[in-house]
């Protein structure tokens, strides 16, 4: 196929142009709603916490309730080593980025390009568009994420020394904590007790099988279901809260600040360019090979807008706090814009047979 055949392939997939068009019609819709006065400033925060501390984490659980592929294992152990590795890959290079400037407005430029809102912007694009298998290698991948926010963005932006109460936000986390369950139960279900049970099969007659006593999508159906229905909040609701986050900011003032247009160059162009760069170099080499929805998969991940967290960090450490918040105001406004493109680049590269 010619390269114009590939795009236009790409460009008619229903199911490809309906998560993005979601994406960005729910973000508009909440956008709206915030600027004519229907959502009120408590709005974002709350529909956030309700995306983190309910939603994402059962989500990434269900993810897992699924019978095993040695395949899906092996890569997911590379997405794995490859979140770690990734982190320091950006810890050197953003000392060359913004050697040009200095202190907190260097610390947090760097910060903010390294750590992305990988859980609540990515991962509801990520399950839109590449589906169980993406939202599986995505919460692996968000294990070296906060490893790292927690520990080392943490004692860069506070100045402290690193504190053992800190341990907590990093292991308690219930995305993570609903991550660490589902990918044990996932791996090691044929070691797990098994019970028999009933389950639909593709005949759409009731049949009996063999079902490890912990997956709870055959054992506990009900409570599968419960957790799906909640699972399935986390895409809509995201997209609400980053909506009527945008539709509280001044946009001129933002759009003003050579720093802030710097900055989304970086993280919106350079950062996913290398994550997909060297995703196809380690998958070439059989170093760390990836299929095509672990590399997409990444490449989304760090394409996304900063962390709110780290931005937290800046406004409560006092670092550069303006310069944070309107760092997050552009580049979430213009990952609106460059994440459907990334994902229209790799769609391309898979049909074109590079991944």
């Amino acid at each position: 196929m010619s390269f114009g055949e590939i795009l236009i392939a790409t460009l008619t997939n229903m199911k490809f142009i309906s998560a993005i068009t979601s994406t960005i019609g729910i973000i508009l819709i909440g956008y709206i709603c915030r600027r004519r006065g229907i959502f009120n400033q408590h709005v974002s925060k709350v529909l956030s916490t309700v995306v983190l501390k309910l939603a994402i984490p059962c989500m990434a659980f269900n993810a897992f309730m699924q019978d095993l592929n040695v395949q899906q294992l092996h890569q997911s152990m590379s997405v794995l080593v490859w979140g770690l590795l990734i982190y320091l890959v950006f810890i050197a290079i953003t000392r060359l980025t913004y050697a040009r400037y200095e202190g907190d407005t260097k610390l947090v430029l760097r910060m903010l390009t390294i750590f992305g809102s990988t859980t609540f912007f990515g991962i509801p694009i990520v399950s839109a568009v590449y589906g169980a298998d993406g939202v599986i290698y995505a919460n692996v991948f968000n294990i070296g994420y906060r490893i790292f926010l927690y520990s080392y963005c943490y004692i860069l932006m506070s100045g402290l020394q690193f504190k053992k109460s800190n341990l907590k936000s990093i292991f308690l986390n219930p995305t993570i904590l609903f991550t660490l369950a589902g990918l044990l139960i996932w791996a090691m279900q044929a070691y797990l007790p098994h019970v028999t049970v009933e389950t639909l099969a593709k005949t759409g007659e009731m049949v009996e099988r063999q079902a490890p006593i912990l997956r709870f999508d055959l054992t506990l159906p009900w409570l599968y279901q419960l957790m799906n229905y909640l699972s399935k909040l986390a895409s809509p609701l995201a997209w609400l809260s980053i909506g009527a986050t945008l539709g509280e900011s001044e946009i001129t003032e933002a759009v003003k600040d050579n720093k802030v247009w710097y900055y989304a160059f970086n993280k919106m162009l350079i950062v996913p360019l290398i994550t997909l760069v060297c995703g196809i170099i380690f998958t070439a080499t059989n170093i760390l090979p990836m299929d095509y929805a672990a590399i997409g998969t990444t490449v989304v991940m760090m394409a996304t807008p900063p962390a709110s967290v780290a931005v937290s960090y800046a406004i409560g450490f006092g670092r550069e706090d303006k310069l944070a918040s309107n760092c997050s105001f552009v580049t979430t406004l213009t990952a609106t814009l460059a994440i459907p493109i990334w994902l229209v680049v790799i769609e391309i590269l898979k049909t074109s047979g590079v991944i």
